[in-house]
């Protein structure tokens, strides 16, 4: 029925824009509404309004990970683009290119580039459509005022977004805020419009919040739609990522135009910070909010549960949501569950990387490598692989599916294959494979289930698999059923962070640590840090860890001008210092199980591990200093010589 009100909705706009009186007047009742009739039916104005929440920015993917259309971004429907740097390994044939390609492109739309990825987005069809929508609700007649100045300030909440995801990805744009039409006479440069300054856009989509929330209801009343909430949500994410450019971007002094549309002011950074904790001060105080702690005493099943559990969950703010019963679904389980109990042969594509592993620090709040080296030489031996995790950041555990752990009710099979007391290894090329460890033995099996098989897609070839997302459900592994687990766009525990930032930034680091610390003791930590313990690093590490695998980490990275840095493009050595926040990781490393074969033995049947780089890392990853702003297309620059060009490309 959505579809149907739609495409009359989409007839109308043209008709808008391209027929005369006579041709609109010889559409016949029965093929089309008369537009008045659209705009005066709340049904079918909600009906349109859904359309457009269906095209918010990172609904802009395929499920063959491709750059086209406008943009392919982090999400639970687009594993993929989770391999992009160092969190995570992509175990299929077609995805190995993430793991060679060097240099990070330059794209924009029409550019048919493998890589194209997070950098780009440039929608201004999608922003007509909200001008209009915006313009046209606001003539309703027969709407309640209170319902249209909702429906409005949701068309607004949502263009605002979209101008959001612009600045992310190529600084300062045209800002438009009126449905323009061309009238096919005569000169067209006056649609021609400059970019707007980087900061001015920010200033608009904070403006925008401070408006929309006085029209949105309060409290928690939707997770799919736009509420006060979420518009305050949004404000102090806008404007720490605007602080951040300020503060951070002096080190990038290139990366700058001097008319303002990339680079931020430095002397604005105190006012931004201010305004994103604030506006996270005024959420969490509302009350509306709280972090999700309903299996409080299991603190790796609680993180597990925030991010399936969709009944009364106090922490989702906003979410995308996938219902079984209307077809709506998503396929992440289904890609990546493991193959040892996979419902179909379907799994094992994205592996969290050794790099992510060992960033989850110890329980007495120190950093450091996982321990499987032995004081001088050999290696650490082990009764169960999970050993090696004990005393971690319980997130951890329910983040990654770790060796020797349990998806669905039966233990995962990840293991390489057996090695000798002469380091000798016995393995095979495929899932389960079997061989003989002693001569005239009889065949056994001598890898794992679920591999890890070097360059055997599917397999863990990290030695890991993801967890976080992943629906424990039956049938959620099943092509015909997958899940309906929704993506978290803005969670409470991200307002928390936010706001220890932009309090950190502000020198108040006593706020910091309180801040920081609510997200840490719900995590499993007892130890609360202090002001004295507060640093950038800090600030850092703990939205890495806490944010995994939800698509923050690269905007992070860039706005904190530190991408240049820590993907470097040179071929790093898996780092020793996984708390620090400019240490160069350039390659996605693995970890892999081995049993002990030594009859006889006291280590007879443990384990060790191996620290391994997959096959297919075959380059280092490499964020030029241009990357940090997306290179606008030849074709939008040749149709409106208004639009200057980004820096360094």
């Amino acid at each position: 029925m959505k579809k149907h009100w739609l495409y009359i909705y989409l007839v109308i706009l043209a008709c808008n824009v391209s027929c005369n009186d006579k041709d609109f007047l010889n559409v016949k009742p029965s093929d089309v509404l008369q537009n008045d009739q659209l705009w005066n039916d709340e049904g079918l104005i909600l009906s349109v309004l859904a359309d457009l929440y269906d095209r918010y920015p990172d609904r802009q993917t395929d499920v063959n990970n491709s750059p086209i259309p406008s943009m392919v971004v982090q999400t639970i429907d687009n594993w993929g683009e989770f391999a992009r740097f160092d969190e995570a390994f992509a175990s299929e044939n077609g995805q190995y290119w993430r793991h060679g390609a060097s240099d990070y492109p330059y794209v924009f739309p029409g550019m048919i580039v493998k890589g194209a990825g997070e950098v780009t987005y440039w929608d201004y069809a999608y922003i007509r459509e909200l001008n209009i929508f915006i313009d046209k609700c606001g003539t309703s007649t027969k709407l309640k005022q209170e319902l249209k100045n909702r429906f409005i300030a949701e068309a607004r909440y949502l263009r605002a977004v979209v101008y959001f995801e612009e600045v992310k990805r190529v600084g300062g744009v045209p800002l438009i805020l009126q449905p323009m039409t061309y009238d096919y006479k005569g000169d067209p440069a006056y649609l021609q419009h400059a970019r707007a300054k980087e900061s001015e856009i920010y200033d608009f989509v904070i403006s925008e919040m401070d408006t929309v929330r006085k029209y949105l209801p309060a409290g928690a009343v939707s997770k799919t739609r736009a509420t006060a909430g979420l518009a305050l949500a949004t404000k102090t994410r806008a404007a720490l990522y605007a602080g951040s450019i300020a503060r951070h971007g002096v080190t990038t002094p290139q990366v700058s135009l001097p008319g303002g549309e990339a680079g931020i002011p430095v002397a604005k950074a105190n006012d931004y910070y201010t305004i994103a904790l604030n506006a996270a001060k005024e959420l969490i105080n509302s009350g509306s909010y709280a972090l999700y702690k309903k299996n409080a005493d299991n603190f790796t099943q609680n993180f597990i549960s925030l991010f399936i559990d969709k009944g009364a969950n106090p922490e989702v703010i906003f979410a995308k949501d996938f219902k079984l019963q209307s077809g709506r679904v998503q396929p992440w389980t289904l890609w990546s569950q493991p193959r040892s109990n996979a419902e179909e042969q379907q799994g094992g594509r994205l592996n969290p990387s050794l790099n992510l592993v060992q960033s989850f620090e110890l329980l007495d709040n120190t950093f450091a490598p996982l321990n499987i080296n032995a004081p001088g030489g050999g290696y650490v031996y082990y009764n169960d692989p999970l050993d090696l995790f004990a005393n971690r950041d319980p997130r951890l555990a329910a983040t990654v599916i770790l060796p020797g752990s349990e998806f669905k009710d039966k233990k995962v099979d990840i293991w390489a294959g057996y090695i000798r007391r002469n380091g000798d290894i016995v393995t095979g090329d495929n899932f389960g494979a079997k061989a003989r460890l002693e001569p005239n033995g009889p065949e056994v099996q001598v890898v794992g289930y679920d591999g890890p098989v070097n360059n055997l897609e599917f397999s863990a070839q990290s030695g890991f698999i993801i967890r976080k997302y992943m629906d424990p459900t039956v049938g959620s592994g099943r092509i015909g059923t997958q899940s309906e687990v929704w993506w978290i766009r803005y969670r409470y525990a991200e307002v928390l962070l936010n706001a220890a930032e932009a309090a950190f930034e502000l020198g108040q680091r006593d706020v910091a640590a309180g801040y920081i610390n609510q997200v840490r003791e719900r995590a499993g930590f007892k130890i609360p840090l202090t002001a004295a313990d507060m640093t950038f690093d800090r600030i850092v590490h703990e939205r890495k860890v806490e944010l995994a695998f939800e698509g923050h980490e690269f905007w992070d990275m860039k706005r904190w001008r530190l991408a240049h840095k820590v993907w470097n493009g040179v071929r790093t050595a898996l780092t020793t210092n996984p708390g620090k926040s400019d240490e160069p990781s350039t390659r996605v490393f693995a970890l892999w199980p081995y049993k002990v074969y030594d009859p006889g033995s006291p280590n007879n049947g443990k384990y060790i591990f191996k620290q391994v780089l997959p096959g297919a890392v075959t380059s280092a990853h490499g964020f030029r200093l241009g990357n940090y702003y997306a290179a606008i297309n030849d074709d939008i620059r040749n149709n409106n010589p208004k639009i200057v060009k980004n820096p360094n490309q």
